[in-house]
């Protein structure tokens, strides 16, 4: 069995983020989807739209089996502590098959000249 993890915010979960669930599903071959989900503060120190407990049960609604939320310290830090965080805490995991993350373009080759 393959799992598939989504590192989000979901501020909040909308048709977006379900599509990109559905297509990760997809593409994946996944059997399970989990998230790593901010909780009730977000990036830079904003407060969520909607708590962390209604955020989960929208995940929970659209497909995701398990939603797990990132520690207050990653969550709110800057962007390298809120991906380096979330990345050691899915590889402590040790069941995550594939890291799946959504962009506004599917052109590849633009991350790769910004990177």
């Amino acid at each position: 069995m393959k799992t598939l993890a989504i590192i989000a915010e979901y501020n909040p979960f909308h048709n977006g983020h379900k599509y990109h669930l559905e297509a990760s599903k997809s593409i994946t071959g996944a059997d399970y989807a989990l998230t790593l989900m901010s909780g009730n503060f977000l990036q830079r120190g904003s407060v969520a739209i909607a708590d962390k407990y209604t955020r989960g049960r929208m995940c929970a609604m659209s497909g995701i089996d398990l939603a797990l939320e990132l520690p207050f310290p990653y969550a709110t830090g800057s962007a390298f502590d809120f991906a380096m965080g979330s990345i050691c805490i899915l590889n402590k995991l040790n069941s995550v098959d594939y890291l799946c993350f959504g962009a506004e373009t599917p052109e590849l080759g633009l991350f790769e000249k910004v990177s």
